[in-house]
């Protein structure tokens, strides 16, 4: 290798530390003075002797080897005047002088002034070294006056010489590639390795003469040094280099990391030692960041702790961003140990990714500008396909090492998770195989996974759910199993209903998979059973299922501990089934089932426990003794009878335990059921003790039947036990139904004459007439009592029967099944006819009904019990049912008053009612949507004059039977299956309106059903309550939504049908009803009416309603359930094509796509509004609600399909789709605001429409292309043209908006301000996300343009005030007025920052605020001294957060210097109108007393402020 010579410049750099002791006066190196020229190089003619040297041509100084060893003698000699001993016997190190500075005092003083003696100084020392033994003696440790020591060599005394310095240097780094063989070696110790000797003596000089020299000449030799050597050179770069000539040492160490990866170590620590400036920095920060690919797995934990300790505020997000994308975590494998093959399979990469997960928590512990900044890295993520595994590992050690982000960690776990942001496959490859990786954060796991557990949402219980188990799998340890079990005990002792679900699912999941490995371990499980007093039913269920796992998991050996469970197990449910409290009885029930579900498996092979009994013995035993305990209490006996057909649905039983079962249920005709003679009651049978008479009700069969259902009989029994007993027939009639099915492959002919047999009830008489006013108190509540066990075993007839018409049953004929129908349907017509004569009675004569099943509460819902909510909704029934003396006399004053509470004239209406006529419903109701209101003169006005029911209407919702409604038995979801058939019509004519009462019945369950599975809102849950059927609890969203998948095109058609009906009219045959209700055998109740405009308009909204909800099922857009989706979608289709819906949209979606199919069922429902235009206001807003589902369904299938990477999720749905149903539906909105309500159009009917125009006008808002805009077209140009009050052209409105009239004025008033506040707070959100760099001109424009339109909004709305003196008005002014500010405050951090630029718009938009904040200020003062409450109770809030606002300001323009004056006073007491109102103070004279210390604020820019808006001059 030929090294070029180099001749050095003078060196710039700063001069040396002055040496201790004197210096020589000749120094060339003193601080005033410029550094002598550099000596010739070594090896070159001396300038001085070149006259003669021409004979000595191509040789050194002096003539070959004579001179050489002139040129060493000369060196030898100086160094010995100076003290230095070069030649010491047997070659030992040469022998320095005690004060080794005073012989570089001494050679310094002489080598600068003699340049000729510098060179053959040089000379000599070149030729010296020659030797390489020469060139070792020089480099180790030199002795002092002959004795060894530790210090200095000879080489780093010279180098400490300046003028010798720079050629010493390059000597030295000439010499070094001779020993590089040596020095790759590795082998050699350190004072026989020249090389690194060599290196050595370039450490901590004190010094460099020439720094970019030397530095150029170092970078030249290390890119040819050996790996080893190269190493060391780099690291000791720093200590060589020192402060000068980094940005060549840079740009070398770069080239060199691109040629070899393998020295990125040592290269990441000169880097961090070398002091560099920023941009030095931030090129380093740049050259680690390109090597994360690239880096071996043994190198990644040093080069990510080299970015996070470099990271800054400017770099941090970048740093941030790439390791993230870079790092490979999962299975980084350790080259270095591969090669040494010390560690195999996954335990190879965990120690690498356990020493990149030490360097990500040690540089995060301390630094919390990186755990911000990764956390906000994290946050802006939104889609499942950009997590990587690093980012849980982040965020766990984020978590893990505790303070204040620790919060901030839990937050975004939950988030994610709740967005499905988080999938468990991402979590999966964090724990499973990586045990010995999670071991260190097995805590911080388990605490995020109680965090998880514990939380509302159910998306983040199940996420808990599955890492719990995976823990437990994953950690076999038993600490780590008792810790996760622990944990799992502490949960279920929450006494949170949702958190103690989720835990005991968890628990049934690890007991059905590892319940060998858990019972060493179960003492820790056995504490759930002290906290049984506070489960529900499932939680039960739950509970009796863990322990169960656990007693049959040691089933083999008897005297395990596994049998000791079972044995425990047994004697704890034996004890709860004979506790009289039935609150025990109950949880032993419920044991008791579970263990016969397990020891009655037809699998269960061997023993339960370590009795000799074997397993059906045990289960036959168990069933009995339940039996037995619950024969004298109905509830826990209907309990049971559940129980057991839940039993039987979902398990498979051993033969002799349903033989058991089918035995018990065989007593139930000699119980209930009565034999016919000729179609009659034997007479014996038909007499009772209370005087009762009674008729055969509603005989399918005729003479044929020959039984019936004696429930009169049963009632009037002087036996308690008789009586009692009708509790428990809907009940043992479906364990009945049951046990046929199972054991007659579903089919039920063997008991299919129940469902045509007639009921013993009382006579209708007593329904007719006067003959109710003349029954006692004990008859009216026999006849009540008989309807209501006739209604409820009517709903079991048809939970049984409608299985046998739903198509799962193989071996029903067909005309059995067409016979089974319509008995079904003329069953149906019963109840319906039953309900209407039950709620009717109750309304006259109140009453508490038995309950006929166990009560259900609702887990983790905090509701009242069902005590409670009886109480209350039987108070408020009897408070609805006063005497008739306080109804007439109420009848009396509403006749003479209007709603305002004014005298009014009597109407024609008044009039035909004193004269006996009865007014349908259609008239009576003012807010009735539907179009004819006709009155119906009844045709016996003494039959009605004494009948005290009055006129019942059987298809109107009962309502007093609603509040007891949780007490009745269900209807099941295979009752829905009745709304796809019909009856057969054998009428004159064919009157679709017959049916509809029937249609209308399971409409109104099947919505009562969809509420349970998906309640709207909190506050609906208590409503929620009493609908809740048991039967509806326990099934799935899936199950359901498969079971109703018929259903949809039946409710297409009673759409359409109830949408002909209100359209064309109600001429329809007056007989039909009576007809099909004869054919029922429904007695002829003179009162009982159909009003089918009722009835027509209940069906449409009942289906829209339907409609709504099964189209916003969360669960309807699981990939599983899409094809459920479409088919609810197709069912509404439109019959033309969709041709000229699509005339915005560009291109068209494609035929049989979901997002064609979206777009025709909003074309369909669109066609049905606006032919509901013209006959209802009320039943076109009910469509322009479904309007919104759809596109509200639309939004959440999009999200849905965003989540995913498209292959889980592929459904053909556009973007485009969205905003163009929005655009259309905040039109169609519109169309309803603007149109004219006609005839509907009275104070009652405007005031019952309130919360119709309230959500119109929110839909409006929402969906119209700018909110801002229209919101401020609405609130400073169309509200402000309403007049204050009523006058006689109020319908004559200008504004163009008929809706908008002083009734409906301040529902305008509260939306517009609520839809306000919506803008600014999603304007300010986007604003705080957006740093200064990522604005744009023209985006920051639009925003401070919106900002202005939203305090225009609020000024006009606040303004208004002044003309306007309703309380309710001003009360809104000052709460939203407050709120507004409130949020206003958030973005003035945005102000802030753009101050400068735009500091004119915000000016203005402070001073019009300020307009709307003096008002608030003059409505809150007149408010506490006229005691307002309404508004008084707003003010404390209203005015802190005015009082912030003042402050906001002034430290903006305090912190800007923008040159704008702020002055801040007090305000005058002034009223709305602007006059100055006196003080209660004594007037001195002074007009800036202090009457109010309102919003004391004013800012004064350059141009002075607009004084015309009112307070302005009143500072």
């Amino acid at each position: 290798m030929v090294f070029l010579q180099r001749s050095a410049p003078p060196n710039p750099r700063k001069r040396p530390a002055p040496l201790p002791g004197p210096q020589p006066a000749s120094s060339a190196l003193r601080g005033d003075r410029s550094p002598p020229p550099p000596p010739p190089a070594i090896g070159a003619a001396d300038p001085r002797s070149s006259s003669a040297g021409s004979k000595g041509k191509g040789k050194a100084i002096g003539g070959g080897e004579e001179g050489d060893q002139r040129h060493i003698g000369t060196m030898i000699s100086l160094l010995a005047d100076a003290g230095c001993t070069l030649c010491v016997p047997h070659d030992g190190p040469p022998s320095l002088p005690a004060d080794p500075h005073k012989l570089r005092r001494h050679l310094e003083s002489r080598l600068s002034c003699d340049s000729f003696l510098l060179s053959h100084f040089l000379s000599g020392f070149s030729s010296y070294v020659q030797n390489s033994q020469n060139l070792r003696r020089v480099l180790i440790p030199a002795s002092q006056d002959g004795r060894p020591s530790r210090g200095e060599s000879l080489v780093r005394l010279l180098l400490l010489v300046a003028p010798v310095q720079p050629q010493l240097q390059q000597l030295l780094l000439e010499k070094l590639p001779e020993y590089f063989d040596a020095a790759a070696a590795g082998h050699l110790s350190l004072n026989d390795d020249v090389a690194r000797l060599i290196i050595n003596q370039f450490r901590w000089l004190d010094f460099l003469v020439d720094a970019e020299g030397f530095s150029e000449k170092l970078m030249e030799v290390l890119s040819i040094s050996p790996p080893q050597l190269k190493k060391e050179i780099i690291g000791s770069l720093p200590e060589i280099i020192g402060d000068q000539n980094h940005g060549t040492v840079v740009a070398a160490l770069e080239r060199i990391l691109q040629e070899d990866s393998e020295v990125i170590a040592p290269v990441l620590d000169s880097f961090s030692d070398l002091n560099l400036d920023d941009q030095l920095q931030e090129q380093a920060v740049t050259i680690a960041i390109s090597c994360i690919r690239t880096v071996d797995g043994e190198h990644t934990p040093h080069l990510l702790r080299f970015l996070l300790l470099s990271a800054t505020p400017t770099n941090v997000r970048r740093i941030i961003s790439q390791i993230r994308e870079q790092v490979k975590f999962v299975g980084v494998v350790d080259s270095r140990a591969a090669r040494n093959k010390k560690l195999k399979g996954k335990s190879l990469a965990d120690s690498t990714e356990a020493s990149i997960l030490d360097a990500l928590r040690s540089s995060l512990r301390f630094k919390n500008i990186l755990c911000e900044a990764f956390l906000k890295e994290l946050k802006s993520i939104d889609q499942p396909r950009d997590h990587k595994v690093i980012d849980v590992w982040i965020l766990m050690i984020i978590y893990a090492n505790g303070g204040s982000l620790q919060k901030g960690a839990e937050k975004i776990f939950k988030k994610k998770i709740v967005d499905a942001v988080f999938r468990e496959a991402l979590f999966g490859q964090c724990i499973h195989g990586h045990r010995e990786l999670v071991k260190d954060y097995f805590s911080s796991f388990l605490s995020v996974t109680e965090y998880l557990l514990a939380c509302k949402e159910q998306q983040a219980r199940d996420f808990g759910i599955y890492l719990y188990t995976s823990l437990f799998e994953e950690f076999t340890d038993t600490y780590s199993r008792q810790e996760v079990l622990g944990a799992l005990v502490t949960h279920i002792g929450s006494g949170v209903g949702y958190e103690v679900s989720s835990a005991l699912e968890t628990m049934i999941l690890l007991t059905s998979k590892y319940s060998e490995e858990l019972i060493p371990i179960s003492s820790h499980i056995s504490g759930v059973l002290d906290y049984l007093d506070g489960f529900h039913e499932d939680n039960l269920h739950k509970v009796y299922e863990v322990f169960c796992h656990l007693a049959l998991s040691a089933r083999s050996n008897a005297n395990s501990l596994g049998s000791k469970i079972g044995n425990e197990l047994l004697m704890i449910v034996r004890k709860q089934v004979s506790n009289p409290d039935n609150k025990y009885r109950k949880m032993g029930i419920i044991g008791t089932l579970k263990i016969v579900s397990t020891l009655g498996d037809v699998n269960a092979a061997t023993n339960f426990s370590s009795s000799q009994k074997s397993n059906c013995e045990e289960a036959l035993e168990l069933l009995q003794l339940s039996l037995d305990s619950c024969k004298l209490e109905t509830l826990p006996l209907i309990l049971l009878y559940d129980e057991l057909i839940a039993l039987l649905e979902h398990s498979t039983l051993q033969p002799a335990i349903i033989e058991w079962i089918g035995k018990h249920v065989g007593e139930f005709e000699s119980l209930f059921l009565a034999d016919l003679e000729g179609g009659q009651l034997p007479l014996k049978d038909s007499s009772n003790d209370i005087g009762v008479s009674g008729d055969l009700w509603m005989n399918l069969d005729g003479d044929l039947s020959p039984l019936c259902l004696n429930i009169l009989s049963l009632l009037s029994s002087s036996l308690q036990q008789c009586s009692s007993s009708l509790q428990i027939l809907p009940s043992q009639f479906s364990l009945l139904s049951s046990i046929e099915r199972l054991t007659n492959q579903g089919s039920l002919g063997g008991i299919d004459a129940l469902l045509g047999c007639p009921l013993y009830l009382p006579s209708p008489q007593y329904l007719v007439g006067a003959h109710w006013k003349k029954l006692t108190g004990k008859k009216k509540k026999m006849v009540c009592f008989s309807l209501y066990y006739a209604i409820n075993w009517m709903r079991e007839l048809l939970n049984a029967f409608s299985t046998q018409v739903a198509g799962r049953v193989d071996c029903i004929m067909q005309a059995t099944k067409d016979e089974t129908l319509a008995k079904l349907l003329k069953r149906l017509r019963n109840l319906v006819l039953m309900e209407g004569l039950l709620n009717a009675s109750l309304k006259s004569y109140p009453l508490s009904l038995p309950e006929l099943h166990y009560f259900v509460e609702n887990s983790g819902s905090p509701l009242l019990s069902k005590h409670d909510y009886s109480k209350q909704q039987e108070k408020r029934s009897a408070e609805n049912t006063s005497p008739n003396k306080r109804k007439r006399k109420r009848d009396l004053n509403s006749e003479k008053l209007d709603p305002d509470g004014k005298l009014k004239q009597p109407t024609i209406m008044d009039a035909l009612k004193r004269a006996g006529a009865i007014i349908s419903q259609d008239a009576s109701n003012g807010s009735s949507p539907e179009p004819s209101s006709k009155v119906k003169i009844c045709c016996d006005h003494e039959a009605m004059d004494s009948n005290e029911f009055g006129l019942v209407d059987i298809s109107a919702a009962p309502l007093t039977l609603e509040s007891q409604r949780f007490k009745f038995r269900p209807l099941l979801v295979d009752c829905l299956s009745m709304l796809t058939f019909s009856e057969t019509r054998d009428s004159c004519c064919s009157d679709p309106a017959a049916e509809m009462p029937l249609h209308l019945y399971l409409l109104r369950d099947f919505h009562n059903k969809l509420d349970c599975l998906n309640p709207p809102s909190k506050q609906f849950a208590t409503a929620c309550l009493a609908k809740a059927p048991p039967g509806c609890c326990r099934i799935k969203t899936n199950e359901f939504l498969s079971k109703i998948r018929p259903v949809f095109s039946s409710l297409r058609r009673h759409l359409d049908c109830a949408l002909s009906m209100l359209k064309d009219g109600f001429e329809t045959c007056q007989d039909h009803w009576k007809s099909h209700s004869s054919s029922a055998g429904n007695p002829d109740i003179p009162y009982l009416v159909v009003s089918k405009s009722s009835v027509a308009s209940s069906v449409f909204r009942e289906v829209l309603c339907c409609y709504s909800k099964l189209i916003s099922l969360p669960d309807i857009f699981l990939q599983t359930n899409l094809p459920i989706l479409r088919d609810l979608l197709e069912a509404f289709q439109p019959v033309e094509t969709l041709d000229h819906f699509f005339s915005g949209i560009q291109p068209f979606p494609s035929p049989g796509h979901i997002d064609y199919l979206y777009c025709g069922v909003y074309s369909f429902f669109e066609g049905v509004m606006s032919t509901a235009h013209s006959f209802s206001f009320l039943i076109a807003s009910e469509v322009l609600l479904t309007l919104q589902s759809v596109v509200s369904s639309i939004a959440t299938l999009l999200d849905k399909c965003s989540e995913g990477n498209g292959k889980n999720m592929h459904v053909g749905c556009s973007q485009k789709i969205l905003p163009f149903l929005q655009s259309r539906l905040g039109f169609s909105a519109r169309e309803l605001l603007v149109h004219h309500p006609g005839s509907e159009d009275t104070e009652n009917g405007w005031k019952s429409k309130g919360d119709i125009i309230q959500k119109t006008l929110q839909i409006y808002l929402k969906n119209s292309k700018s909110s801002s805009d229209l919101l401020g077209e609405l609130a400073c140009t169309i509200l402000p043209q309403v007049p204050k009050c009523k006058t006689k052209n109020t319908q004559e409105t200008t504004h163009g908006f008929p809706t908008l009239c002083p009734t409906m004025f301040l529902t305008w008033y509260r939306v517009l301000h609520e839809e306000n506040l919506d803008v600014l707070i999603k304007m300010v959100k986007e604003v705080r996300l957006k740093t200064r760099a990522d604005v744009q001109q023209e985006d920051l424009n639009k925003v401070f343009v919106k900002l202005r339109q939203s305090v225009n909004v609020v000024v006009s709305l606040v303004t208004m005030c002044k003309d306007h003196d309703k309380v309710a008005m001003h009360a809104m002014a000052v709460k939203y007025g407050g709120k507004f500010v409130d949020i206003f405050l958030k973005a003035f951090d945005f102000l802030h920052d753009h101050f400068q630029e735009h500091n004119d718009i915000i000016i203005q938009t402070v001073r019009e605020l300020q307009k709307a904040t003096r008002i608030i200020q003059t409505l809150c003062s007149e408010a506490k001294g006229s005691k307002r409450t309404m508004v008084t109770s707003k003010v404390p809030a209203t005015k802190r957060s005015l009082e912030r606002f003042v402050f906001h300001v002034k430290a903006l323009f305090h912190n800007t210097s923008s040159g704008c004056s702020f002055w801040m006073g007090n305000l005058k007491h002034k009223d709305l109108s602007g006059h100055v109102i006196s003080s209660q103070v004594y007037d001195n004279g002074n007009d800036d007393i202090i009457i109010e210390a309102e919003n004391p604020m004013e800012t004064e820019p350059r141009v002075p402020a607009d004084d015309s808006s009112q307070g302005d001059d009143g500072n």
